[in-house]
Parts: C-alpha cells; structure tokens; sequence
C-alpha cells in the first residue's frame, strides 16, 4: 500500500470553504427544499438558525459552525440534493421560456403552434385555446391592452402544471 500523505493547512482550508459556501447554498434554499434534504438534526438546526441571523459577524460564524458540522458527515447526499434543486429551477425556467414562445406564436397568429400544444398536453381544449389565441391577436392588432394576451399565458400554464 502506498502511504497517504497527510493533507496539508492549505488543502484542509480549501475543504472547509467548500463546506461554508455549501452551507450558504442550504441558507439560500426555500424552507421546503431544505425539508426534502435528509441530513442530521443538530445540522439542519444550525442552518434553520443560520437563516434567522442578520448581523454579518454572526453569519459568518454561524456559516463557520455549519462547515464544522458538515465535516463530521458525509456531504455528498447534500451536494447531490442541492444539484437536482439546481436542475429543477433550470427545467421550470426552461418550460415557463416554452410557455412565452407559445403565447408570443399565438399571438401574432401562427395557428400551427395550437397542435404542438395539443401533441404536448391533451387535456387542453382546442376551442378555449383557440378563442383565447384570436382573442390575443385581435388585442395585438388594435394596439390595445394586454388583458387577453395575459389569460392566454395563464391558460397554457395551468394547462401545461407549471
């Protein structure tokens, strides 16, 4: 066997920051995501502290202490969670983008658009969209207000779950 050389201050430093900046990731979350994270209770107090802590010193001790606490376990569940958080913000962000192209297809009369919708989700009723579409065009053209083209948006969401 090989023998391990001790890590150095400089690496164990390098670890600990990591830690302290995954540690401000878990203060940024939503008090549900942070629920759907599986990590010891004393971790998930100090973090539910760190949140309520406003004076700057404070923080970063408290964020100091979260590290010191993350060091005792094994991080990665917790990386892995905050990734897939990460990617589900991504993929809302991606389907809300798909949304507003749709809309904005509507909206200047592209009637194709309303089978992709369809293809995509079946539950939509092809005569709601439809009415909500040309009600959204006829706005478009007389320069009026944006009433309708925002209850089309509002349709496709609720259709669409996002």
């Amino acid at each position: 066997m090989e023998n391990a050389l001790p890590k150095s201050r400089t690496q164990k430093k390098i670890e600990d920051r990591a830690l302290q900046q995954l540690g401000e990731e878990l203060l940024a979350i939503s008090a549900e995501q942070l629920a759907a994270i599986e990590m010891p209770e004393e971790l998930t107090e100090a973090v539910h502290l760190g949140r309520k802590t406003t004076s700057h010193g404070a923080r970063r001790r408290q964020l100091q202490y979260i590290g010191a606490l993350m060091r005792k376990i094994d991080s990665a569940p917790i990386r892995k969670a905050l990734e897939n958080i990460r990617l589900g913000d991504h993929q809302k962000a991606l389907a809300f983008k798909k949304l507003e192209h749709w809309r904005d297809a509507l909206k200047e009369g592209e009637w194709s658009v309303v089978e992709d919708i369809l293809d995509q989700y079946p539950d939509a009723e092809r005569q709601r969209l439809m009415q909500l579409a040309r009600n959204a065009c006829k706005e478009v053209a007389h320069g009026k207000a944006v009433k309708a083209s925002r209850m089309l948006f509002r349709y496709l969401r609720q259709v669409s779950g996002v």
